[in-house]
Parts: C-alpha cells; sequence; structure tokens
C-alpha cells in the first residue's frame, strides 16, 4: 500500500495545458491541478506535446532519447520550465509529430497520424522516466491521448528497476472522445495481438485508447460525482458502459475546481471595471462594456444572457438555434462566443441578423472577450445534454453571472435551483433537454432578474461559492492513497 501522507512525486500527463496549449477544459484543469497538488508540497512534473503553435524552443533543454515507436527510429528531445516551486513542465519534442498548427487536427478533420502521435508522447513520458532514473510514486494520464500509457507500463516495464510497480491514476474528462484506430495499428506500436481482445483493447472491431485507461490504470477518475455514475448507464455510457463498471470500484468523481488567480472580477484585468459580491456597480460597467463591444442596444435595460461554448449538439445549442421564435419575442439580449456545428452557427447567426440591436455572435474563441462576458453578463446558459463537469458556471457564479443549466453531469454537482421563498439557490435547473425545459429555465430567470431585491440576494450566493482547487486537490490525494492502487 501507498501512502502519501508526505510529499510525493507525481508525474501528469496530458495533451493539452493552458496556456501553452488548449481546446477546452482539459487544458485548464492541467493547468490548474499541478498547481494546487505543488503548492500542497508535492513534487508535480507534467508532460505536454511541444505543438507548433508553442513557441520554440519552449524552455531549458534537457536531452533527448530514444522511444521505440513504429518502424521508424524516432527520438524525443526535452524542454523542461519551472512555473512555479515544485512544478515543472516537461515539453516533448518531435516535430514530425508535433510541430503542426493544430492540435489533433485541422480543417480537413483529424490527423492520420493521431494513434502514433500519441503513443509516441505516452511512451516518452516513460522513457524518459526510465533512461533517467527518475521514479515517480503515481502517474496521472488524461484522456484518450494518453490512454496507453499505462498499457506501455504493464507491457513493456514491469521489470523495470525504476519503473516497477509503479501506479497509474487515469482521469475521464469527456467519454465521447475515445480515440479509436484499426486493429492493424498494434503490430507497429509493438504491442503485443493478445491486446486485440475484447478484454482489452479492442471495441467493435477497433482498438481503443480510451478502453486502455479504464481497464489498466489502477485508478480511475472523471471529473464530477454525478458524471461518475452517469458513465456506468447506456445513455451516457458511449459504448463503454460496461467497461466503466467494471471499474466502479475503483472509479471516483471529483469536481474540477477553479483558479481564482485567473478568474476574480475583483483583479481581472480583461474587464471593464471590477467588482465584488458587497458592490456591484462595477459589474453595471462591465456590462455596457460588453453591449458596445458587440454592438447592442444599452437601453432599455434588458437581462443579458451570454453564451462561451462549442457550438454542438453535446452542448445543447441546437436546441437554442430551434428557438429562435420564442426568443426573439422575449425581453433579452443574447451573446454568444464559441464555434461549432456549421448548422448551430448558422442558427445562432440568424438571431443576430433577425434583431441585430439585441443579438450579438462571434464565431471565435477568445479568452479576453470570454472574461469580458462572464463580467458583463447577467445570465450564462449552459444547455447542455450532458455535462462531465462544464467550468463556464464555475467562472460565472464568481462573477455573479447566473448560470442556466440542465441537470447533468457536474452542471447539477454545482448549481443549485433558485428558490426566492428559502433564499437559496444558485441558479436555474431544467431535468429535460428539449425546448420546453429550456424555455422554463429561461423565463424563470427572467422573472427572477425583475425582482432587484432577490435578484442581488442570488448574487450574492453565487458570488460567495467556493470552488477552489484545494478541496480537489486533497481528494485527488486521497485517491492516490487507495488501498486499490496496489499493483
Amino acid at each position: 500500500m501507498l501512502c502519501y501522507a508526505l510529499a510525493v512525486r507525481i508525474v501528469y500527463a496530458s495533451s493539452e495545458m493552458a496556456p501553452y496549449a488548449k481546446t477546452g477544459g482539459l487544458a485548464d484543469v492541467s493547468a490548474a491541478l499541478p498547481k494546487a497538488l505543488a503548492a500542497r508540497g508535492h513534487e508535480v512534473t507534467c508532460f505536454l506535446p511541444r505543438y507548433g503553435s508553442i513557441p520554440f524552443p519552449p524552455g531549458r533543454f534537457i536531452g533527448s532519447v530514444h522511444v521505440p515507436v513504429d518502424s521508424l527510429h524516432r527520438s524525443a528531445g526535452f524542454y523542461e520550465s519551472e512555473p512555479s516551486a515544485g512544478l515543472r513542465v516537461i515539453f516533448v519534442e518531435h516535430p514530425p509529430f508535433f510541430d503542426r498548427s493544430g492540435l489533433y487536427g485541422d480543417a480537413y478533420g483529424d490527423f492520420g497520424d493521431n494513434a502514433f502521435r500519441f503513443a509516441f508522447f505516452c511512451r516518452a513520458v516513460l522513457e524518459f522516466c526510465r533512461s533517467r532514473g527518475y521514479r515517480p510514486d503515481v502517474i496521472h494520464a488524461h484522456d484518450w491521448q494518453t490512454g496507453l500509457l499505462p498499457v506501455y507500463l504493464k507491457a513493456f516495464y514491469g521489470d523495470d528497476p525504476t519503473l516497477h510497480r509503479v501506479p497509474t491514476v487515469f482521469t475521464v474528462h469527456n467519454l465521447a472522445y475515445q480515440g479509436h484506430f484499426s486493429a492493424e495499428t498494434l503490430g507497429p506500436l509493438g504491442l503485443p495481438d493478445s491486446l486485440a481482445t475484447e478484454d482489452a483493447l479492442e471495441w467493435d472491431g477497433h482498438i481503443c485508447y480510451m478502453k486502455g485507461g479504464l481497464l489498466f490504470a489502477e485508478m480511475v477518475t472523471t471529473v464530477s460525482p454525478t458524471y461518475a455514475r452517469e458513465i456506468q448507464t447506456p445513455e451516457f455510457g458511449q459504448g463503454l458502459e460496461v467497461v466503466v463498471r467494471s471499474r466502479s470500484a475503483d472509479l471516483v468523481g471529483i469536481l474540477n475546481g477553479v483558479d481564482y488567480q485567473e478568474w476574480d472580477p475583483r483583479h481581472d484585468p480583461h474587464i471593464a471595471a471590477p467588482f465584488d459580491e458587497g458592490d456591484h456597480v462595477g459589474k453595471v460597467a462591465c456590462k455596457r462594456a460588453l453591449l458596445a463591444e458587440f454592438g447592442l442596444a444599452t437601453e432599455p435595460d434588458l437581462p443579458l444572457i451570454g453564451i462561451i461554448s462549442r457550438l454542438v449538439y453535446q452542448k445543447g445549442f441546437d436546441l437554442v438555434a430551434a428557438g429562435l421564435e420564442p426568443l426573439l419575442a422575449r425581453r433579452l439580449r443574447l451573446v454568444a462566443l464559441g464555434t461549432g456545428e456549421p448548422e448551430v452557427e448558422e442558427g445562432l447567426r440568424e438571431f443576430a441578423r433577425r434583431d441585430p440591436s439585441r443579438f450579438g455572435v462571434r464565431f471565435e474563441y477568445d479568452q479576453s472577450l470570454a472574461h469580458r462576458i462572464e463580467a458583463g453578463a447577467d445570465m450564462l446558459l449552459i444547455p447542455s445534454r450532458f455535462e462531465p463537469c462544464g467550468l463556464t458556471q464555475l467562472y460565472s457564479m464568481r462573477y455573479g453571472t447566473i448560470p442556466i443549466v440542465r441537470a447533468t453531469g457536474g452542471l447539477v454537482d454545482t448549481v443549485q435551483h433558485f428558490d426566492a421563498r428559502a433564499k437559496a439557490g444558485t441558479g436555474f435547473v431544467f431535468e429535460y433537454a428539449d425546448l420546453t425545459g429550456l424555455l422554463w429555465a429561461i423565463d424563470e430567470a427572467l422573472s427572477a432578474y425583475a425582482r432587484p431585491g432577490p435578484w442581488s440576494d442570488l448574487m450574492r450566493r453565487a458570488m460567495t461559492r467556493d470552488f477552489s482547487w484545494g478541496l480537489s486537490a486533497e481528494r485527488y490525494e486521497a485517491v492516490y492513497s487507495r488501498d486499490q492502487i496496489n499493483v
């Protein structure tokens, strides 16, 4: 049994990490959780591919090593940065695989060699540790891109004096993205054919990197307690629910946290004016500035709903597009920021065409603008069909921007429905992913907004909720020390 009451060595492997490389919430978690663990006295070494979007060199060169993936002679170079005490980031350099503008694909779709790119990354992490005699107490891998890491560890390093019996933790951030590749991939990767079976990596005639992480890690975590339960059901299990249920004794749901050094309206450099839970004057200024930025009318003072998201079916924004006529008929304004499926984008674009004084859209991702929407909107809309955790609702509460969410995953774990009579709740929650439920929740929010006293109380309650990373980091420590992490 491993016990981590004292400082321990954690190797943290992820395909994204803010601010270096980001497509979604994985990058934010991979930046904040290691920092929180390091602040608690642990030694955390993060590994990240050196993508083409990351300036070269990304840090101090610390050597290279041969990485035995496919039939070509390949080597990884390693560059080290130390952003804070106890935390270092090691960038894995291999230009043929990573020196590209996209992380996983480009305008033409996913890169055709993703199976090899991320197998190489997993093997490079292990080869770095082996070649330097660096023995971590635990290796923490994330999502399908690192799903082969525990597989490689057990297949090739069982008798290695450095990595023998090092335990792994695998975190599922979104089970919908699984890393499916041809079964013939195993041979070039050097993995035995015995892994191409139903009780190993095989899934529907392919091999599945996500399944590798689920089955071969000692412990499995996901990013909210409700999502941990949901992914064991056919509705949310994405075809892997039986596999997830087989690990139920080793599965833990831990809510993501918020880095309040970045997301705090009291000292946010991106917003028009600072404010806090006791003084909302600055928020009024932020709303006026946001309306002006989108070219929307400032009078009369209508409630402003914000959207910051991938604009896709999973996130439920097809429901918003389908609600064009009833939403146009309501006294509200709306601003949207994100990119996604063409039909969803076109549906939101139609709002702006029909009433450009009340509806504004930006089909891009702009981190600074995301901060300004969080600060300037009155409400934030997140109608997801499924949502492993979600971060925007956590940010919005700190900014007094009341979330309107569907009851799923981390959304229902973090947002409590408003109850004016009981003076309770932090947002508005609807049960079913349909237009009726969405409009009901929006109407509930609009009705509450019309009552300044209860609305101010609601804002204060939301702004004082604490989702800092300290508590989540403590729960990860408990996972690292679980009896079941024995190998």
